[in-house]
C-alpha cells in the first residue's frame, strides 16, 4: 500500500466510522458524554492526518484518458434558494464573489474579475466519504491569489465558505471551514470550469472550491463568499460544517 493509499484508508475509516457510531448508537448519541467524546476525537484526527504528510504534498493528478465518462453530482444539485434563483435567472451576470472578516480590503469579484486572474488546471480525483471517486479537470484561480487581494489580517486563522445552498431545507445555509494556512495550499482552487465548461449547476455554479487533499463534503458548491476568522465558535454549530455540526462527519476531512 503507498502512503497516498494509506492516507485515504486512515481517513476515510475515520470519518465512517464516525458516522456509523452515531447512526447505530442512538442512545449514546443523547449522552452528552459520548458526543464530547466524539467532539474531543477531531484534534487528534487532525494532528495525526498532517503528521502523515507535509501540508503542501500534492493529490496525484491525472491525464485526460483517465477521467471519468461521468462525474456524479451529489449533495445539492439545483438549489431553490431567493438568491440563487435571483442569480440564475441572468446567468450569473450579477453575482459576485465577497471576501470578508479579517481582512484589510473586503472584495466583491465578478465571475469575469475572477476569470481575467492567472488560473490553475488540474485533472483530479474527487473522494466521496459515502465511498465512490470520479476523475475530473478543473479550472479556477488559486484561492490564496484572492485572499491575498484582500490581505488577511494577522488575527485570522480559518476560512469559511459561504453557499447559496439550504441543503438541510431548514433556512440554513450550507457551509465549510478550513485552516487558512491551507488556503495556500497550489491544488485549493476556486473554481469555475469543469470539463473544459463553465461549471454547471448540478456541480455547484458559478464558483465552488475545490480542496484535492479534503474529501467531497468539504468542496462547498454554490459559492457566495468567504469570510476570514479567528475562531469557528458561533457559526453555524460551532463545528466547521454542515455536516460536522450534524455530528456526522470530522472537522479535518483529509486524505
Amino acid at each position: 500500500m503507498t502512503d497516498e493509499q494509506r492516507r485515504r484508508f486512515l481517513s476515510r475509516a475515520i470519518v465512517a466510522g464516525s458516522a456509523v457510531a452515531l447512526a447505530g448508537c442512538n442512545k449514546l448519541n443523547d449522552s452528552a458524554g459520548f458526543r464530547a467524546f466524539l467532539a474531543g476525537a477531531d484534534a487528534p484526527t487532525d494532528a495525526a492526518l498532517h503528521a502523515l504528510t507535509p501540508e503542501d504534498a500534492l493529490a496525484r493528478e491525472f491525464t485526460e484518458a483517465e477521467m471519468s465518462p461521468v462525474f456524479k453530482a451529489n449533495g445539492s444539485k439545483n438549489p431553490q434558494t431567493p438568491e440563487y434563483l435571483a442569480l440564475t435567472a441572468n446567468g450569473f451576470a450579477d453575482y459576485r464573489f465577497k471576501v470578508g472578516g479579517l481582512v484589510r480590503t473586503p472584495l466583491e469579484l465578478s465571475l469575469d474579475q475572477l476569470r481575467a486572474l492567472p488560473s490553475r488546471t488540474q485533472i483530479t480525483r474527487h473522494d466521496c466519504v459515502e465511498g465512490w471517486s470520479c476523475i475530473g479537470k478543473w479550472k479556477g484561480v488559486n484561492l490564496g491569489r484572492v485572499l491575498d487581494l484582500a490581505g488577511p489580517m494577522p488575527a485570522a486563522k480559518y476560512v469559511v465558505f459561504r453557499c447559496a445552498d439550504d441543503y438541510g431545507h431548514n433556512g440554513g445555509r450550507y457551509y465549510e471551514s478550513i485552516y487558512l494556512r491551507e488556503a495556500y495550499h497550489p491544488q485549493s482552487i476556486l473554481a469555475y470550469d469543469m470539463n473544459d465548461a463553465a461549471l454547471p449547476i448540478p456541480h455547484g455554479a458559478p464558483l465552488r472550491v475545490r480542496l484535492e487533499r479534503k474529501l467531497g463534503y468539504k468542496q462547498a458548491k454554490y459559492l457566495l463568499a468567504v469570510d476570514l476568522v479567528e475562531s469557528l465558535a458561533g457559526i453555524g454549530g460551532g463545528k466547521g460544517g454542515y455536516w460536522e455540526d450534524s455530528g456526522n462527519y470530522i472537522w479535518h476531512g483529509g486524505i
